[in-house]
């Protein structure tokens, strides 16, 4: 729908009517719906979930930002954060980051010495988190967090004497096929660079600044969505625009389509973006590239985030998703329509294929006070079948700005966060800043497939670059219908974008019964580093669609 707007009063009127009519009829659609339920797992873990990592140690990094005052959790005294340069409090003694602990339900705080603010982050081949950014403070920092798994008592480290070369608030990040990591963009910087730093400096990427919006305030272009192709170049999409690039010559090797639609896609008209999973079954000898197939869901339509920034006024937010098949000859996008809009959703990859698409709100934008109408009905996304989007079990908190999701090594999806507020506020109404954390179980965990569900005894070949390798599994109840293995790359997730994400359908060459109840497959590894990169990886065994908890290898 488009508007002639002749003054400012009239602009007011117009999309004050406009407005409480979206308002009024945004509704959450369908009240039937099949599909996994809620559990809630900590009320409070004295920090909102703006960040969040999954380690190969099965512990989450959880943390927010520094400068908005203290936390619900303390630190010991040892350990209070002094920063004269900090907005809210110069001595700290509370902790702005956790490490959560999926097996035990329990979290111990960590203790952030810069401001990690709206920042990005990828796992390193050795399962080294490496942390990029942030706000004040924090804008050319770079931290590491390494897992200690058998003495528990690891921390945020703040490399010394390294920063980066440029300030990255709202940069995106990617782990490489050799291992470094390129971050792109940020507020107000149109480069790339590379971590672990070595002597180079950055590099100017002119399609981040082509991509901006004139509008300070509605730039549309920050996070942008970035995924590593099989062939070893990235994809780079910011606002409605895409390219092929290879970082390594600094090169635009194409433009793609422009996204159908007048919908904004990235911060602060957030959507969400997976790469889908990665076949490769047949692709023996790796003489052939999977196919790779991006899709883009959610948004905001010009101006959602200055009506509701300036006026309090909330636009319905986009419906559509997009995909794109980046490999074909002469890619095109097509179009789907979701149930109900949705800005601010993540999307995750389930270990069975399908896309999981959860949180946001069906009205405004990202920001603070941005949105309103929390989307509470999870969909899934089905990229295979003639019914795509099937509605799912409602969640009972509302997660908007500054929420997270991931992927847990036994299926379950992990959500947090949403702090819509400046500063932490327990009263506000209707959306209070949220420090619970809570679980979805999909569907594949309900107890009528407990003797469907795979069980992984042994992984009993290292998996590495074309080779073969075997499983051993345990099994109740055999279907028939062959045993697929999948791989998940954990993913560093915030502000919807699940950054790293990857999921690989292995090529199983056979399937044998060696005991009762107790089954053994071959597969074969990932054909290169660019189609899976170096690093920690959770294993799955599906059979009869249903997915076993999965066990951590290390593609090295």
């Amino acid at each position: 729908m488009a508007f002639k707007i002749k003054n400012a009063t009239s602009f007011t009127f117009l999309f004050f009517f406009f407005l409480l009519h979206h308002v009024s009829m945004t509704k959450q659609e369908g009240t039937s719906t099949t599909g996994g339920y809620w559990v809630q797992l900590q009320r409070s873990i004295g920090i909102s979930a703006m960040h969040m990592q999954v380690m190969y140690d099965n512990k989450v990094v959880i943390f927010d930002r520094t400068d908005f005052g203290p936390s619900n959790i303390s630190l010991s005294h040892h350990r209070c954060r002094f920063n004269p340069r900090d907005l809210a409090l110069k001595l700290d003694c509370t902790a702005h980051s956790v490490l959560y602990d999926i097996v035990s339900n329990t979290v111990r705080p960590l203790t952030l010495r810069s401001d990690a603010w709206c920042s990005s982050g990828a796992l390193a081949p050795d399962g080294t988190l490496f942390q990029t950014g942030g706000f004040n403070d924090g804008y050319t920092k770079l931290r590491t967090f390494t897992p200690c798994p058998t003495h528990n008592t690891c921390d945020w480290k703040e490399i010394p004497y390294t920063n980066l070369t440029t300030s990255r608030w709202y940069a995106s990040n990617q782990i490489l096929p050799d291992g470094r990591i390129i971050v792109v963009g940020g507020r107000n910087s149109f480069t790339y660079e590379f971590v672990p730093k070595n002597n180079s400096s950055f590099h100017f990427l002119p399609f981040l600044k082509l991509t901006r919006d004139p509008d300070r305030g509605e730039e549309n272009n920050l996070y942008p969505f970035l995924h590593l192709l099989p062939d070893g170049n990235l994809f780079i999409f910011a606002n409605r625009n895409s390219i092929l690039f290879d970082y390594t010559k600094n090169k635009v090797l194409r433009n793609y389509p422009v996204i159908p639609g007048e919908e904004k896609r990235n911060y602060p008209s957030t959507a969400s973006s997976v790469l889908l999973p990665l076949n490769l079954t047949g692709l023996i000898n790796g003489t052939r590239l999977p196919h790779a197939e991006v899709m883009i869901c959610g948004g905001a339509y010009p101006p959602a985030f200055r009506l509701a920034n300036k006026l309090r006024l909330f636009m319905e937010a986009a419906r559509t998703c997009g995909r794109l098949r980046v490999t074909d000859a002469d890619p095109q996008w097509v179009m789907e329509v979701m149930p109900m809009p949705r800005v601010m959703p993540d999307m995750l990859l389930l270990p069975t294929g399908n896309v999981m698409i959860l949180n946001g709100a069906m009205n405004g934008t990202a920001g603070w006070e941005n949105a309103a109408n929390p989307v509470l009905y999870p969909l899934l996304y089905r990229p295979g079948s003639a019914r795509r989007f099937q509605l799912l079990a409602p969640a009972s908190t509302p997660r908007l700005y500054h929420s997270s999701a991931v992927l847990l090594p036994d299926g379950r999806v992990l959500v947090g966060g949403s702090n819509p507020h400046r500063v932490y506020d327990f009263r506000a109404k209707p959306y209070r800043t949220e420090l619970s954390l809570d679980a979805y179980y999909p569907d594949y965990l309900g107890v009528q497939f407990q003797t469907l569900r795979p069980s992984i005894v042994a992984v009993n070949d290292t998996p590495s670059y074309g080779t073969l390798f075997a499983v051993t599994f345990s099994l109740r109840e055999y279907r028939g219908g062959g045993v697929g293995v999948t791989l998940v790359a954990p993913s560093f997730t915030t502000h919807s974008f699940a950054m790293n994400q990857r999921l690989l359908w292995l090529h199983v060459v056979a399937l044998q019964e060696v005991a009762q109840f107790g089954y053994r497959v071959l597969a074969r590894g990932p054909p290169s580093l660019a189609v899976a990169p170096p690093g920690y990886y959770m294993l799955f065994v599906l059979h009869a669609g249903i997915p076993s908890p999965s066990v951590w290898v290390h593609l090295i």
